[in-house]
Formats: C-alpha cells, sequence, structure tokens
C-alpha cells in the first residue's frame, strides 16, 4: 500500500500541521457550485475530507444528508468534535479507506483528494467513483492541472483525467478554473461528471 493512502502517514501530516493543501475555507470553486444547488437532502460524500470546510459550509446553508471519510483517525477524531452537533444527524464521518466504502452518493465533492492519491491509484478511484455514484450521481470538484515534483500532491492534466473518467462518465465540465484562489489559479480544471 503506497504510503499515502497509511493512516500513520497522514496522521503525522495532521499532528505535525504539516498541511500546505488546507486553504481554510471551501474553495471557491465549490462554494460556488454549492450556492446553486437547490435539493438540500442529495446525498452527498466528500472523501479524504481533511478539515472539512466544505461539510461546515455545507451544513451552514442546510443540507442534511453528508458523509465525510478520512483514514487519519487523529483527524477523523477532530471533525468529529468539531461537529459533535451534527453527528448522526445531517452528517455522519467514517474513519477509514475510501476503496472499501460500501453505500452510494447522489454527488461526491472532489478538493484535493484525487491527488493525495498514488497516480497508480486512479484508475482503481474513478472504478470506485463509478461503484459508488448513485445513477445520473455526480462526480464534481477541483482537480490540479499541473505537475509537481514528488508528491502529494501528485499533479496531471485535464487530457489525462479525460482519458481516466470517459469511460465510466460523462464529462459535463473539464475546463480550467477561472475562480481559483490565488496561490492556484492557472493551477487547476473544474470537473462535473455523471454517471
Amino acid at each position: 500500500m503506497s504510503n499515502t493512502l497509511d493512516s500513520q502517514y497522514w496522521d503525522n501530516r495532521y499532528k505535525d500541521q504539516t498541511t500546505g493543501w488546507d486553504i481554510g475555507s471551501i474553495s471557491t470553486p465549490l462554494k460556488e457550485y454549492v450556492d446553486q444547488l437547490a435539493d438540500k437532502s442529495i446525498s452527498i460524500l466528500i472523501p479524504g475530507c481533511g478539515n472539512a470546510y466544505e461539510a461546515a459550509y455545507l451544513l451552514e446553508h442546510g443540507f442534511k444528508n453528508l458523509t465525510l471519510i478520512d483514514i487519519s483517525p487523529v483527524l477523523v477524531k477532530s471533525i468529529e468534535e468539531k461537529f459533535a452537533a451534527n453527528l448522526g444527524k445531517e452528517l455522519s464521518v467514517v474513519c477509514g479507506d475510501f476503496f472499501e466504502l460500501d453505500k452510494q452518493f447522489d454527488l461526491v465533492l472532489e478538493q484535493t483528494f484525487f491527488c493525495a492519491l498514488d497516480p497508480a491509484l486512479r484508475k482503481k478511484y474513478v472504478s470506485k467513483m463509478h461503484e459508488i455514484i448513485k445513477s445520473g450521481g455526480k462526480l464534481v470538484g477541483v482537480m490540479f492541472n499541473r505537475s509537481f515534483e514528488g508528491g502529494p500532491p501528485f499533479g496531471g492534466e485535464a487530457n489525462e483525467y479525460r482519458e481516466l473518467f470517459e469511460p465510466y462518465f460523462k464529462v459535463k465540465v473539464m475546463e480550467p478554473c477561472y475562480n481559483s484562489i490565488s496561490p492556484r489559479k492557472g493551477a487547476e480544471v473544474f470537473v462535473v461528471m455523471v454517471k
């Protein structure tokens, strides 16, 4: 198993606060997408949820059926404390491996999970997304459109993603983000993919 999926690796990143990907809030592209969703009862998964800023935003805006999953027990404990009032109601939190999830969702929000996985796992990621997204459901989010030395994060580019996803999803949107945060301007693509 790659160290990018090892719970100890991610526990240490959170304990040491070496979380350079953490922007401290929901990213603008996801915020603007969420803002136009009318149905607050849809089932939403946030894989590799990190500090779950997206979940906080969704809860503040009345969404009622959220699931978070992360492999880091340290992080999950912190999230459960942060969202104690919502646990077992609008929100469930899973400490575990995304690839072992056994539930389906209307919407999966992708924010720095795909890029945290070793690229050797990308086909498995796409296949698993296809399995856990309901028919007509969507995978929506932001992916890096650039390369990195080493990783995580692991980079990539839109044409590569299109080839990966097209056998499983209708790629509705895959275009450069016009509303990325400053440090990521020109380095992200926004994706909307329908099963």
